[in-house]
């Protein structure tokens, strides 16, 4: 009956213990069992005294010199091991918990990324799983994650909540097929992105995200998680597999269009070991390739010389932009959304009749 109470304890009970019980039961000292198992007497007291494990040849010794199996000291062992690994494990989870504020949980189970639940070290453990971390505070300390934290660094953000929202579009990104990444493609596809500025999303969404997969690029629209504060991203999730994500915080069109040509230009001129997060603000030692990705995304959409040109009549009423949009072949409300950034409108003008608000479908 020692056995099974031992073996179906909750506690953790070192297999020293019933080790004792055996040897008390049979007359056997200490000393006696060492000799006959020519093993030193303080080896066998650190073995009662649960400091040293038994190993299957100590467990092989023990059924030869007294008779139980060797599979009750590997089991009994084994099982001590994991209950206080166990215990161990709930401390820490504990130790876990303040992180549930920052990172956005709920938002996850929504999309589906982690198990919904109430329990909070239930949370902990999904988390640990999404994250792929045995504690969360290890999340500072991954290469991967390191961007996010620096971004953070700047603003009220928090890193926790970008890292889930960039690994949850990888995820996404992964299971996506793509054509290998071949730049002079995806180049040479940038004017027929341009014209669908013109389709709803209905029309659009679809027919950009196939244009990009066949170069070997993955468009992620990515809910909005709180305290991101990023309106889009790109990354690289293997030599030929480049991603974009893009937050639907917002529902202006001007901005999403702006955004995704934005993130093309670091896919097409910058570097792929690089992660680029882009929200209001420049980012510090990133000015440079932020200025020439916003440079690129001003251009492709609405070509300098003919915005020039337009901008120098000062007039800008609804006929006057609709007339210079269809002549560049671009959405109005882009035209419009490019004068109030440059300062040239007011934010509350009349032409923004002419921006259109999108409605998204969130099935990636």
């Amino acid at each position: 009956m020692a056995i099974e109470r031992h073996l179906y304890s909750d506690l953790p009970i070192p297999p020293g213990e019933y080790f004792a019980e055996v040897l008390k039961e049979k007359g056997i000292s200490q000393a006696e069992i060492a000799r006959r198992m020519g093993r030193p007497a303080q080896a066998i007291n650190e073995i009662i005294r649960g400091e040293k494990a038994i190993t299957p040849e100590t467990a092989l010794q023990l059924e030869r010199t007294i008779g139980v199996p060797a599979h009750i000291w590997t089991g009994l062992e084994a099982r001590y091991r994991l209950i206080k690994a166990r215990r161990l494990e709930m401390k820490q989870l504990q130790k876990d918990l303040p992180f549930l504020k920052h990172i956005p949980h709920e938002n996850l189970a929504r999309v589906g990324f982690i198990k919904k639940t109430r329990n909070k070290l239930g949370k902990i453990r999904e988390l640990h799983r999404f994250f792929g971390v045995s504690a969360l505070s290890n999340m500072a300390d991954v290469k991967a994650y390191a961007p996010a934290f620096r971004l953070a660094r700047r603003r009220n953000a928090s890193p926790y909540a970008l890292v889930a929202w960039l690994k949850c579009a990888g995820i996404l990104a992964y299971k996506t097929p793509t054509k290998p990444f071949i730049k002079e493609s995806l180049r040479s596809c940038i004017p027929k992105i341009r014209k669908l500025t013109l389709k709803p999303p209905a029309v659009f969404e679809p027919k950009v995200k196939k244009i990009l997969a066949d170069c070997g690029v993955v468009l992620v629209f990515m809910p909005h998680f709180p305290k991101t504060y990023a309106h889009g991203a790109a990354f690289w999730i293997a030599q030929e597999k480049a991603v974009i994500v893009i937050s639907i915080r917002g529902s202006w069109a001007d901005i999403f269009w702006f955004s995704l040509f934005h993130e093309l230009a670091h896919i097409l001129l910058h570097k792929k070991h690089q992660i680029f997060i882009d929200d209001a603000e420049v980012s510090t030692g990133m000015q440079n390739l932020e200025e020439e990705a916003n440079s690129y995304a001003a251009e492709q959409l609405i070509p300098r010389h003919a915005y020039q040109r337009f901008v120098s009549l000062s007039s800008f009423s609804a006929e006057s932009t609709r007339a210079f949009s269809n002549q560049v072949g671009i959405a109005p409300g882009i035209v419009v959304g490019r004068l109030q950034h440059d300062g040239l409108l007011r934010q509350n003008s009349r032409l923004n009749t002419l921006r259109e608000r999108l409605k998204w479908n969130l099935d990636n």
